[in-house]
């Protein structure tokens, strides 16, 4: 039974200095993190998977890219913890692909990343037919 079963593409990009062992560890680091909510399953991506707009050719995707398998209902929060653990990070942003959708998380004030995230959810929500979780 895997209906109502989202998959998020996380990948992240580093800072200019950062180098691939690094972009590894942190991508492990969110890893963990992510596994304390409770989704299905969060693993490091494999080269071959969808590539990012503009990377180039033969890159070495699968640093810092992860995939996450969740309930659609905990969407939003996977977004609010990658959010909350990007801040003190040194990383430019982690961009989430959702269905085709393109989320990017980055440095950007708190409330506005707030509103991002809520009209990101929101979309996918209405595009799904479903009613966003609420209390």
């Amino acid at each position: 039974m895997n209906t109502g079963v989202s998959r998020l593409t996380l990948d992240l990009a580093g800072a200019s200095d950062t180098d691939a062992d690094e972009l590894q560890a942190l991508g492990e680091q969110l890893r963990r993190a992510l596994l304390e909510l409770d989704v299905e399953d969060v693993r490091l991506a494999r080269p071959g998977t969808a590539a990012p707009e503009g990377a180039k050719p033969g890159e070495a995707l699968a640093v810092g890219a992860l995939v996450v398998t969740t309930a659609p209902l905990l969407v939003r929060q996977v977004l609010q913890l990658v959010d909350t653990w990007l801040r003190n990070r040194p990383l430019r942003s982690v961009k989430v692909e959702l269905d085709g959708a393109v989320i990017e998380l980055g440095h950007a004030s708190a409330e506005d990343q707030r509103r991002l995230i809520d009209a990101f959810v929101e979309a996918r929500t209405q595009q799904a037919g479903t009613s966003p979780s609420g209390e």
